[in-house]
């Protein structure tokens, strides 16, 4: 069967979607082919015994730009403190911003993370990526987080209690040896935006970009096998195409497109437990302890009282490599304060590709344009990120609308 399409985006993650609704937008005739069964990507959610059960954990953060994109009053998004837990010697501290919890901002500056030159380090290097201009921290000095922490002030206890265990969560790495660029536009995503659960999961944004495209636009469970320019070979025949843009995961993006290189090494464990009730006041991330393999634990019910049915706690704890639940069981149970047969055991998911790495010199803005009509687009051409997946989408859609509508006036092709 031979099919044809002014623009064919293989693959339904975000990257893809967010170039397919920008070409949609601007009158382009545009597929999308998806190997899977959701739209999405690895944004994916399922329901277990009635919880809402995400690939992982995963959040929606305001403060990323093109979380603008998106209509988030619609996804009725559930939201987490800023800050987390930190326990220390079995009694657990709350390290919160004070901007958003004034209550609690002796109980912050007593915390155990620190001297009060670590605290003031830690505000400073918060105004600084909050609400520096993206140029100039991007025009600073690049070297590994670790490396940045220190320059700016970060102490030992601050460094091993507090941001290691925190941003393990959030870069798959502890050593920390992520570029520091990223961690400052990482970093200024948390001081200006809030985080997040749709109602319905995370796999609820794919399925918004989805629904923007005309009936029959998207095609689920469509194996692409190879790709050429003005080709795209699948396991139900050829599509011909003056565009294709490869939108996949990045060790699929290689194996189609031979010279692009992309990889994600980085992986991670979520153990998800069912508590009677949640043992907290405020939705807040416990913090994993030096030393052990735990790197967070949250009740997510707290922050999105919908992923339960019940009433009941849904707890997601995470671990940087492959762990059993009998590992952790006993970390998750302290991180918390219950007892371990509080724990009941719903389900454990390990995604081994879940981001590519951000190591210095970090490739911002890595081109999408090969030539002879291909295209490629996902986070591994930006930041490892819902950021960098839906930024390098929408830099992909202006720069096939450069090559099929040169006419656009250049103001509307920015719009889209």
């Amino acid at each position: 069967m031979s099919s044809g399409a002014e623009v064919v985006v293989v693959g339904a993650g975000l990257a893809g979607l967010s170039a397919a609704t920008r070409l949609a937008a601007a009158g382009v005739d545009v597929h999308v082919l998806e190997s899977g069964g959701h739209a999405g990507g690895r944004l994916a959610t399922e329901r277990i015994d009635g919880f809402v059960v995400d690939r992982g954990f995963q959040v929606l953060n305001t403060g990323y730009p093109r979380a603008a994109d998106l209509d988030l009053d619609a996804l009725e998004l559930g939201w987490f403190e800023r800050g987390a837990i930190v326990r220390v010697d079995g009694t657990a501290h709350r390290v919160v911003d004070p901007r958003r919890r004034p209550a609690d901002v002796i109980g912050t500056a007593t915390a155990p993370i620190g001297s009060a030159r670590d605290k003031a380090a830690l505000a400073a290097f918060s105004l600084r990526a909050g609400y520096s201009p993206v140029g100039r921290l991007l025009a600073a000095r690049e070297r590994t987080a670790e490396q940045a922490l220190r320059a700016a002030g970060v102490g030992d206890t601050a460094l091993e209690r507090f941001f290691r265990p925190f941003l393990a969560g959030v870069l798959l790495e502890d050593d920390l040896e992520t570029s520091s660029r990223y961690l400052d536009l990482l970093w200024r995503s948390f001081v200006r935006g809030s985080i997040g659960l749709p109602a319905e999961g995370m796999q609820a944004v794919g399925e918004q970009l989805a629904a923007r495209l005309a009936p029959g636009r998207l095609h689920p469970h469509t194996a692409v096998r190879a790709v050429a320019p003005g080709s795209v070979l699948t396991d139900d025949g050829r599509w011909a195409a003056d565009a294709v843009v490869v939108a996949t995961d990045p060790g699929t993006a290689a194996r189609l497109l031979p010279g692009v290189e992309a990889a994600a090494p980085r992986q991670v464990t979520t153990h998800l437990h069912v508590l009677p009730g949640s043992p907290w006041r405020l939705p807040l991330i416990v913090l994993g302890q030096p030393g052990s393999r735990l790197v967070n634990s949250v009740v997510l019910s707290d922050a999105q009282p919908r992923y339960s049915p019940d009433g009941r706690a849904l707890v997601a704890s995470s671990t940087l490599s492959p762990t059993r639940e009998d590992e952790v069981r006993a970390e998750v149970a302290a991180a918390h304060g219950v007892a371990p047969s509080d724990l009941d055991h719903l389900t454990t998911v390990t995604v081994p590709g879940a981001q590519p790495a951000a190591l210095p010199p970090l490739q911002l803005r890595r081109p999408v344009d090969l030539g002879d009509g291909l295209y490629v687009c996902g986070d591994h051409r930006d930041t490892p990120s819902i950021q960098g997946a839906m930024a390098s989408g929408a830099r992909t859609a202006r720069a096939v609308l450069r090559a099929l509508r040169p006419t656009t006036p250049p103001d509307d092709r920015r719009s889209t």
